[in-house]
Parts: structure tokens; C-alpha cells; sequence
């Protein structure tokens, strides 16, 4: 064990060993008595020191295999290379180990075969992904030369996303652009942050479509692809996401703003180089009803009080 880590709590330093993950999948890994120090049971809370033999016996996780399941799937566009996916709100994109069940890569195996897609069968062909509680447009690769190149466009930046989100509060002026780099939360392991110290380049454009009473309508247009970007970059200007339960919350744990089930945050368009045909491709998804309804709610609370307006 390095000098450095004297003193630190078990779990805490196994959290920064390569393998282990967090603190939290450290102390699993110590309660089930995988971990032993000096050749003894280690303990969450004991303190390590210095030269002390830590072992850790890691198990392989097991293959992750994909079950055909008939679940609705709605297509935007398909052909013999790609297709483009409206996913719903809720669900998962990827199975993982203990949700392996009800995902849009189980929906695949079953539409286009026991193997959808190139990649490991997890993957299925998916280049990118949306959050479980973002809908909207999402393109799967059905042969190899597909999934490279759109790979490489997204590697280069030359595909263009565009979404719809309402946030809370009146987010000014009506066009605009946050460039904050982006990395996991100092302490909250699971959040992404504009605060780490090992962020990366992460940056995304707005603009104002319809002000309504504590809220804004808004589009917009991320120039890079970080993990929970649009939710985390809107948050920290002061303007998080209706229905964010992450990124949106209170200091009193409550959502902020009006009550809606989800992050209000919709996946609109994307724009792309055709892999086999060199064409420019744009596939459009159109606002799910639960967003139509949250937009429709509070334009009737702007007319009762003469509070919105809309964006050229």
C-alpha cells in the first residue's frame, strides 16, 4: 500500500484502487468478505497503514447476454444501415447487470434478430445514447461500416443534435452559450459536475423559444457530447430542467418547479452524413403528449396572468 494512503479509511482507499469502482461497490466488496488486510477480514471503517498487504478478490462479472423481447419500438427512419429510433421516456437504453430486461437493446433483438447489431450484443449498433428519462431520436448501425462512421462523425463533431427542454425560470438572453467543462462530482460519484478539477471541454448553445410564467420553452444544440451535459450545464446557470430529480432539486430535496414526472427534456432532431451514400440525413422526433401538456399547462397559467411570450 503507497505511504501516501496511511490512515485512510478501507473503503475509501479500495475506491481509488484500479477494478473496485466506488466507495460504495468497496464496501460491498468488504462486507461479503472479499477483502482482506494482512491476511485478516477488513473492515469499511478501519484505517490502513502504511505497507500493509490489502487483497481484494475481484470476480469477473458475468457475460451480458440480450432476451428478445417484443416491446414497442416507434421507427423514424430505417434502411439496411441504420435506423433511427423515437425512444420514450422511461426507458433504458443499455441492459446492465440487474436490468437486464425492458431495454431498447431487448426491443432491437427482437425486431431485427438475436444479434442487432455490431458490437458487443449489449451494445446492438448504438453510438450514443439518451438518458432513461429523455425521449427523442437516437441512431442504432446495423453493419460495421455504419457504426464506424458514425462513430467518427460524432469523434468529429460533424453531427448535429438539437432538443427541445422547459426550465425552470427565465433563462435570458434569448440566444446563448455555456462552454464549462464537465466531470464527475467531487463527492457524488454518480452526478456529473462544472466544478471537478477534471472536467472536460463541454460546451452547448440555446435559444429562447416561448417564455412562459416561470419557465422557458428552449432549443438547444450541444457541440459536445459529455455525460448528463444539457441537464448539468442548464442547472448550473440557474435554470435546471422541469422534473430533473438530479440536477433540479431544492436544497430541500423537493423538484423544482412544476410537477412532472421526468426531466422535461426531449431529443428533437439529428443531423448526420449518410454512411453509405454520403448524404446529408435529418430525422426529426416530434414532442412527446407528457411535454405538449406541460407547455399547454403553463400557457394557461400565462394567460390568466398575461405572463408569456415567445422568441423569434
Amino acid at each position: 500500500m503507497p505511504a501516501d494512503a496511511a490512515g485512510m479509511r478501507l473503503d475509501r482507499f479500495l475506491s481509488t484502487a484500479p477494478g473496485v469502482g466506488t466507495r460504495s461497490q468497496a464496501k460491498h466488496l468488504i462486507d461479503a468478505g472479499r477483502v482482506r488486510v494482512d491476511g485478516s477480514a477488513g473492515k469499511s471503517a478501519q484505517p490502513v497503514r502504511a505497507g500493509a498487504r490489502v487483497e481484494v478478490e475481484l470476480r469477473m462479472p458475468e457475460p451480458l447476454t440480450v432476451e428478445p423481447e417484443a416491446l414497442p419500438l416507434s421507427v423514424l427512419y430505417e434502411d439496411e444501415h441504420l435506423l433511427a429510433i423515437d425512444k420514450p421516456a422511461g426507458m433504458v437504453v443499455h441492459p446492465a447487470p440487474g436490468a437486464r430486461r425492458g431495454t431498447l437493446v431487448n426491443a432491437l433483438a427482437h425486431r431485427l434478430g438475436a444479434r442487432p447489431g455490431p458490437g458487443a450484443p449489449e451494445r446492438a449498433g448504438i453510438v450514443h445514447r439518451l438518458d432513461r428519462d429523455t425521449s427523442g431520436v437516437l441512431l442504432v448501425a446495423r453493419t460495421v461500416a455504419a457504426l464506424e462512421a458514425l462513430a467518427r462523425q460524432f469523434r468529429e463533431r460533424t453531427i448535429a443534435k438539437r432538443y427541445v427542454a422547459v426550465v425552470r425560470g427565465a433563462l435570458t438572453p434569448a440566444r446563448g452559450r455555456i462552454d464549462r467543462p464537465i466531470g464527475r462530482h467531487p463527492r457524488e460519484r454518480k452526478r456529473m459536475s462544472v466544478t471537478s478539477r477534471r472536467g472536460r471541454a463541454a460546451i452547448t448553445r440555446w435559444t429562447v423559444v416561448e417564455r412562459l410564467p416561470g419557465a422557458t420553452v428552449v432549443q438547444l444544440a450541444p457541440e459536445t457530447g459529455r455525460t448528463h451535459q444539457l441537464r448539468v450545464h442548464l442547472a448550473a446557470a440557474g435554470h435546471p430542467i422541469i422534473g430533473d430529480r438530479v440536477y433540479g432539486v431544492r436544497r430541500a430535496g423537493r423538484d423544482a418547479g412544476p410537477p412532472f414526472p421526468r426531466q422535461a427534456l426531449h431529443a428533437e432532431e439529428i443531423g448526420f452524413t449518410h454512411p453509405a451514400t454520403g448524404m446529408r440525413v435529418v430525422v426529426r422526433s416530434p414532442l412527446p403528449a407528457d411535454i405538449e401538456e406541460l407547455i399547454a399547462t403553463l400557457r394557461q397559467a400565462g394567460r390568466t396572468t398575461g405572463k408569456t411570450s415567445r422568441s423569434a
